[in-house]
């Protein structure tokens, strides 16, 4: 009974029967296992021992558990995904090592390209919820980032703008941007790149559209 891994069938004191199997990392008496959890006799019976997987054939290279299946790259949609998503990573790391995240960059950029804001405004822009956006602006203001003032004019509407330290933040961000595209971009020229990019802001155009085109046709 000592084997690591075991199936087959079980019987308890009534006659019932149900299908086993267990797997241990070290040799296991199963009809002691199953005594000890169900707090009745059971018997096991037939018990089978699976057998460990074959070796590969000489000469032939086991797949990598990380390789992408060739047909999966014919998707653009996929190529798209899987790029995006390693993209995405080291951006995150370089911004977590400063206590940031995609959505504080985001705000800050909007900031920087259209000065002071207010939070109603930019939660629109961003089309997130406000209660979200007020929690990236504390981060915000608690990091010294941003400033959050009442407007003059309506002492109701909050506007937030960037601090000088936060300008400085941003255009050091940048930076570290610039240098985690020239990572990914690595096997491309620079003629490649910028023909990327006008593609991908075509695409990224087209469905940025298709909202708001699609609300239009609505009755």
């Amino acid at each position: 009974m000592e084997r690591p891994v075991v199936s087959g069938v079980a019987h308890d004191l009534s006659g019932a029967t149900f299908a086993v199997v267990g797997i241990s990392t070290m040799p296991t008496d199963w009809a002691q296992v199953f005594r000890s959890l169900a707090n009745a006799d059971l018997t096991l019976d037939p018990l089978t021992v699976a057998a460990p997987p074959a070796p590969p054939a000489q000469g032939v290279t086991p797949p990598s558990p990380g390789t992408t299946p060739p047909s999966v790259l014919d998707l653009n949609a996929y190529l798209m995904y899987s790029v995006g998503r390693a993209a995405r990573r080291r951006l995150a790391e370089k911004l977590e090592a400063r206590g940031l995240r995609l959505w504080h960059l985001t705000v800050m950029t909007l900031l920087a390209e259209l000065g002071p804001q207010m939070k109603t405004a930019l939660a629109t822009r961003l089309a997130i919820n406000p209660s979200d956006l007020v929690k990236i602006v504390d981060d915000l203001v608690r990091l010294g980032h941003a400033h959050c003032v009442r407007d003059r004019a309506d002492r109701r509407r909050v506007v937030v703008r960037l601090t000088p330290e936060g300008e400085a933040a941003l255009r050091s961000l940048s930076a570290e941007i610039a240098s985690t595209d020239d990572e990914i971009m690595a096997p491309l020229d620079a003629g490649e790149r910028e023909q990327l990019a006008s593609l991908l802001r075509r695409v990224h155009g087209h469905l940025e559209r298709a909202p708001a085109e699609q609300a239009r046709r609505r009755p």
